[in-house]
């Protein structure tokens, strides 16, 4: 009986289908982030990259920081509540989001740029928590919302903050509570949103935004830690 021989080129078609794939992704089941990728083969070569649909997933889950829970708004009592630079008061009734975490730290983190004062009598309300001290409204210092302020690990810390075209040093001596608000102890304000960079004046004239300017008590700007 004659044997038919399969051309080389067929066969090696089929093995090339019965090989596994050359990487595989690695999730992480508690974050959903892309965490790892290895590369099961022997050779000297370095992984694939990862396509750009998971870079972009990825990307996007490292900006959210989702609300941890909710407060109940108060009406604060009489003589209570500093509305000094715009601050918020907290309304009857109104739902309020926490927030433990803040978007991640880089060279170039994105924020929103509020104002305080935290000298005696001012909207801050109580002494800073890095020192137990007032601060003049002279001095460049701010306050971090509760995820950048990472359980005091930058208090006294020094952060660059860029904004208006202009740079300026600032040092970390407060928290503005993202996971409280509305009650005696945060002067009845709202909890602070998770992407707050809370300055005193000085900041603010150090960036040249002037108290007429629209812009004064809230702005956008980028900070990283010095």
């Amino acid at each position: 009986m004659a044997t038919t021989l399969c051309p080389l080129p067929l066969i090696l078609m089929f093995l090339r289908h019965l090989d596994p794939p050359l990487y595989h992704p690695v999730d992480n089941a508690t974050t959903g982030v892309l965490s790892s990728w290895y590369w099961p083969s022997h050779s000297d070569g370095p992984p694939p990259s990862p396509p750009a649909s998971k870079l972009l997933r990825v990307s996007i889950e490292a900006e959210t920081c989702n609300p941890s829970g909710k407060v109940v708004g108060k009406k604060p009592p009489k003589k209570q509540c500093n509305p000094e630079n715009q601050s918020e008061c907290c309304k009857k009734g109104k739902l309020y989001p926490i927030y433990k975490c803040s978007p991640p730290v880089s060279h170039h983190t994105k924020a929103t740029l509020t104002i305080n004062s935290f000298k005696k009598g001012g909207d801050g309300g109580a002494p800073s928590e890095c020192d137990g001290k007032f601060h003049s409204d002279n001095n460049p210092v701010v306050a971090l919302s509760t995820g950048w302020f990472n359980n005091r690990k930058r208090c006294s810390h020094y952060i660059t903050i860029h904004g208006n075209g202009r740079s300026v040093k600032a040092k970390v001596v407060d928290e503005c509570d993202s996971t409280m608000g509305c009650d005696p102890d945060h002067d009845y304000q709202p909890p602070c949103p998770h992407n707050i960079v809370d300055a005193s004046k000085a900041v603010w004239k150090a960036l040249g935004v002037k108290e007429s300017d629209s812009r004064w008590g809230e702005m956008p700007i980028f900070w990283s830690d010095v």
